[in-house]
């Protein structure tokens, strides 16, 4: 089989990048298409400041004229030096069930990565830990998220046949949301309104009052993450990207922080209901009735995803977690919400897992990052 290896570096190349996962997943029933709108802006340095501390490179394999697999490589110099890695990363990797066409791109990613004197490869993870990581090892019946790499069970064996090994693995909990405040929350609220602080909780109607704090909220995640794999600073550029890459999608209802006397972010969750029902029936596309879809499915969904939350350190162990976990299960219980998906959660974060856990909550999907040496 003739498969011809081409680095992206046209237009057309790249809405063949771009479109590809929809002929590998064209039957598969809970495979999410992306915002494609979105999708030119990340791959485009131009518009995607994380282009601008990495080298990268975006590979097609292509057979017979057409693009039949996909691959990204990124080294991330400033994270390498940081953790005394050589480390390049592979990314939105996706083919048929042909391991000639998967061995013919990761060939190819081997060798730019070694000629860039890295020592490993690893993923599949993307820039940061926030863009899509790890290949789904269990869960193959429930519908991703948003955020989230949705792959057939072969993408599994085909790279593990390349010779990469487990490096570390990703759970998903279902927790579900009571029908009634537990009286838990009921304690945690009234201890809150009775005690001496200069704490607030801040809850929204409308997404123009949360942009003040968008900045604020990310700094926090800067200060709080340093320890989670594969995290990198956002820096203020980054912040904005992000905000708008996702801020109108989100019901504000969901998003719940807590400030102190001095108006300092000092802790917040954040959460938008499943629109994977939206995103199959807009096809991607927003315009001119696709974002009607995803409102529709945001009404709709019964299921709430949560995506990020933080506590600044001088503030952990306050139960200042179980406060925002209350004033969210409200809300989502108020809009017709029956269960939470937790996002992933690394497998070693026992003391998030504890809390899920608490909540009733279960693993229900699980990811795994692989490494292999160069």
């Amino acid at each position: 089989m003739m498969i011809d290896i081409i680095e992206v570096n046209s237009r057309k190349q790249l809405r063949d990048f771009i479109y590809l996962p929809s002929y590998i997943h064209a039957n598969h029933e809970n495979w999410v298409p992306p915002i494609y709108m979105d999708e030119w802006n990340y791959f485009n340095p131009k518009k995607n400041d994380s282009f601008s501390h990495c080298d990268t490179i975006m590979l097609l394999a292509y057979h017979d004229n057409q693009p039949v697999g996909r691959v990204m490589g990124i080294i991330h110099r400033s994270y390498n030096q940081k953790h005394n890695e050589n480390h390049a990363r592979f990314a939105y990797l996706e083919t048929e069930n042909n391991p000639f066409i998967h061995n013919a791109l990761m060939n190819s990613i081997n060798v730019w990565a070694y000629e860039k004197g890295m020592t490993h490869l690893v993923g599949p993870i993307g820039f940061s830990d926030k863009d899509p990581q790890g290949f789904m090892i269990e869960g193959f019946n429930e519908p991703v998220t948003i955020a989230t790499n949705c792959n057939q069970p072969y993408m599994v064996d085909l790279i593990t046949g390349y010779g990469f090994k487990p490096k570390l693995d990703l759970v998903v909990y279902k927790i579900p949301v009571p029908e009634t405040q537990p009286e838990i929350i009921t304690k945690i609220e009234e201890r809150f309104r009775n005690r001496k602080t200069d704490l607030k909780v801040l809850e929204f109607s409308s997404r123009q009052k949360v942009r003040p704090y968008i900045r604020p909220v990310l700094s926090l995640v800067n200060q709080t993450f340093t320890d989670i794999y594969g995290f990198i600073p956002f820096t203020p550029r980054e912040m904005d990207e992000m905000a708008n890459r996702y801020l109108y999608l989100i019901n504000p209802e969901f998003i719940k922080i807590i400030v102190n006397g001095k108006n300092d972010v000092i802790a917040f969750v954040l959460g938008m209901s499943d629109l994977s029902k939206g995103f199959r029936k807009s096809r991607g596309k927003l315009l001119p009735f696709g974002f009607l879809h995803l409102l529709f499915a945001g009404k709709e969904s019964a299921q709430l995803n949560l995506l990020l939350g933080a506590i600044h350190p001088d503030y952990q162990g306050r139960g200042l977690d179980m406060l925002m976990g209350a004033r969210l299960i409200d809300s989502a219980r108020k809009n017709g919400k029956k269960v939470m998906d937790s996002h992933l959660e690394l497998e070693t974060n026992l003391k998030v897992r504890a809390e899920m856990e608490r909540m009733g909550g279960k693993v229900y999907k699980r990811y795994r990052i692989f490494i292999k040496e160069l």
